[in-house]
């Protein structure tokens, strides 16, 4: 477990395993994500999606966030080059720099949104991301329009909004319009 120093409460973070799915079925069907994500939310749909990242067997990773030991949201990280349907969308928008990785993330927990923790919680994967990949020169996240929370958490967090392009969204009741945001590796870091 990794912990992350971050206002008094503490981050940690561990890689989501098979015991977490359960939860991630919880959090899948609240409205506040359901919304957004539109995620099948039964146990072998969440199996058969999180599992081959929670086993190693794609490069992808999911991490579930704990604040002051008590789980509150998920962020997946990945590199979009090794998943080329996901370069092919974004590089259509914006220039995606060798070696970015893309996140994507949730507040589980309906009584802990609106409370600042999405914009913590993004802040501080940021700056994790900076030390586990070493090579990675931006973190780069694409939101639907329509969510402005989350890209204002995005904003609040220190993410620059670079491009907005079409991409098909997650729910199919979204327009097809997203905003990319990104931050570059800050020098010496």
């Amino acid at each position: 477990m990794l912990r992350e120093p971050h206002g008094g409460t503490m981050f940690t973070w561990r890689r989501i395993g098979p015991q977490d799915f359960p939860l991630l079925c919880e959090w899948l069907a609240q409205p506040h994500v359901a919304r957004w994500w539109n995620h099948e939310t039964s146990a072998e749909a969440v199996a058969r999606d999180f599992g081959p990242a929670a086993r190693g067997e794609e490069p992808s990773q999911d991490w579930l966030a704990l604040l002051g030991g008590a789980p509150v949201g998920l962020v997946q990280r990945s590199r979009p080059a090794d998943y080329p349907e996901e370069f092919a969308s974004l590089s259509a928008i914006t220039a995606v720099p060798e070696g970015a990785v893309a996140i994507d993330y949730l507040i589980g927990p309906p009584d802990r949104i609106g409370r600042g923790i999405g914009t913590r919680m993004i802040r501080t994967f940021v700056d994790k991301t900076w030390r586990d990949c070493p090579e990675a020169p931006a973190v780069m996240v694409a939101v639907v329009a329509a969510n402005a929370a989350s890209w204002r958490a995005l904003e609040k967090a220190g993410l620059e909004r670079v491009a907005s392009g079409a991409m098909e969204p997650d729910n199919p009741d979204d327009e097809p319009l997203h905003h990319i945001y990104r931050i570059d590796r800050p020098a010496g870091v």
